[in-house]
């Protein structure tokens, strides 16, 4: 919102039940109590004490936030005035004004909240009257320079847009309920008179303290000058095969079948990394941790001793809880905020659990590697493939997005199941065209020399046609 609310206007905040309106709205009231402004919360539909339970829950106490319960009079409600030949609602709607008005003439506030206008809606009974009643408390408060929140709940008549025209602003919380994991909430400024705002929807979470906003990342905000030199990886074949490594501020995609080395091959850039005295983050979406950490130490790569020390971040992503805005922020955090320079995310099969459409998952990915590349940081992606041998198909297509992409493959020969390396792409610069063998065993990870000797080793059933082929053959046919 480039800064938050303009003074003395006034704004809707709009959202079903449940989505965080009132706790934004006691956020907003707080924020001005902190800087020595008078506050007032006006509600209609919630009770004092409800406030403060809520308030407590996020572990305020509501200094200096003057709470105006607003109840209809007791003579409104009785028996006589229900059987009068008036309408009780024109008399009401008149009467809330009037106690709204004297609870602002009264505490004189800067910062107001009206919670919420359905009530007012259900008592002007009609779309001009619900007008004009809004019209008339946008300039009784224009009068009193006081910022005001209007809460709409979108209880009655949601596709109501007559505040909308009135209102300064227009901000929508939603609440999204996919069919397996937490629910989803994202922001959308609707409208914002004379301020450029950030359009489009941002991901958000309730969470002690209030609402934590994530707004959507636009790379083309982010760049910085590095040097864009070969990384090494410590493996003297995979270098050799890659030009010498993968550049500084380019990604790199390591794709192939389960069990093949993914994960293992992109530990070791950041051993590396971590060596040369830098940081990096591994964000895990698949393996549990403690599995993870037993499983690289015996391949000699102490991720835990790493972590301890400070020069590995290390979380684990359960994608069915996190939300991509809540996840591109962490790895802002981890970048920004902590000077990481290798980042990991392991893997893209998890990373797409967390999305709603694969459209949407490619231009997420696609504003996080560009901001990485910009930032300088190195980022390797792994990514599972159908099957194990043979054709093979991703799940999702993102090797157009890397700008290195490592094809890990199995295949058989002499009666052993074996792994091969290649460089399919590399933007940065030369790579060699070979197909490397490569083992992984105890002493860890290690590439071989090219496979001159096989045709057809990426289908996973190789031709022998080195020396002897033939002979090879003729055996093997007897």
């Amino acid at each position: 919102m480039a800064g938050g609310f303009g003074r003395d206007r006034v704004y809707l905040l709009e959202g079903s039940p449940g989505t965080g309106k009132t706790t934004a709205a006691l956020s907003f009231l707080m924020a001005g109590a902190r800087a020595g402004e008078a506050t007032l919360y006006i509600t209609l539909s919630e009770t004092e004490k409800e406030l403060r339970d809520t308030a407590q829950t996020h572990g305020w106490d509501l200094t200096g936030v003057n709470v105006f319960e607003l109840v209809p009079p007791e003579s409104l409600l009785g028996e006589q005035q229900q059987q009068s030949l008036l309408y009780s609602s024109d008399l009401e709607l008149g009467e809330t004004t009037r106690m709204i008005f004297d609870a602002v003439e009264r505490i004189q506030p800067r910062r107001v909240v009206i919670d919420s206008l359905s009530e007012i809606r259900l008592l002007a009974q009609s779309s001009l009257r619900y007008r004009r009643q809004v019209l008339a408390l946008k300039h009784y408060f224009a009068r009193h320079a006081a910022t005001v929140l209007l809460l709409d709940d979108l209880t009655t008549e949601a596709l109501d847009k007559t505040v909308h025209s009135v209102a300064h602003g227009v901000i929508r919380l939603e609440e999204l309920a996919p069919e397996y994991g937490a629910e989803r909430r994202r922001v959308r400024i609707i409208k914002y008179r004379g301020r450029k705002f950030r359009g489009g929807y941002h991901d958000f979470t309730i969470k002690t303290g209030g609402l934590e906003i994530y707004p959507r990342l636009v790379s083309a905000e982010h760049r910085s000058d590095f040097d864009r030199s070969p990384q090494s990886s410590g493996v003297e074949g995979l270098d050799t095969l890659m030009g010498g490594g993968a550049e500084r501020g380019s990604s790199c995609l390591v794709l192939g079948p389960a069990g093949a080395g993914k994960s293992l091959l992109a530990m070791y850039f950041i051993v590396a990394a971590i060596r040369r005295g830098e940081k990096a983050a591994l964000f895990a979406f698949d393996e549990e941790l403690g599995l993870l950490f037993a499983r690289t130490k015996a391949l000699g790569i102490d991720l835990e001793a790493m972590r301890d020390a400070g020069s590995l971040i290390v979380q684990q992503v359960d994608a069915a809880e996190l939300s991509p805005g809540e996840f591109t922020a962490r790895v802002r955090d981890c970048v920004d905020g902590k000077g990481v320079k290798t980042v990991v995310i392991d893997s893209l099969n998890g990373y797409q659990a967390a999305m709603p459409e694969e459209h949407f998952l490619l231009l997420h990915i696609h504003e996080l590697l560009q901001y990485l590349n910009r930032q300088g940081a190195t980022t390797f992606l792994t990514i599972a493939q159908h099957g194990l041998i043979g054709e093979m198909k991703a799940p999702v297509d993102v090797t157009y997005l890397a700008d290195t992409v490592l094809l890990l493959r199995y295949f058989e020969a002499v009666g052993e199941v074996r792994r091969a390396i290649s460089v399919i792409k590399k933007r940065g610069g030369r790579h060699e065209k070979t197909i490397r063998e490569y083992e992984i065993d105890d002493r860890g990870l290690t590439v071989g020399p090219p496979l001159t000797a096989f045709h057809g080793v990426l289908r996973g059933v190789p031709n022998f046609v080195g020396p002897g082929a033939g002979l090879a053959m003729g055996e093997a046919s007897a």
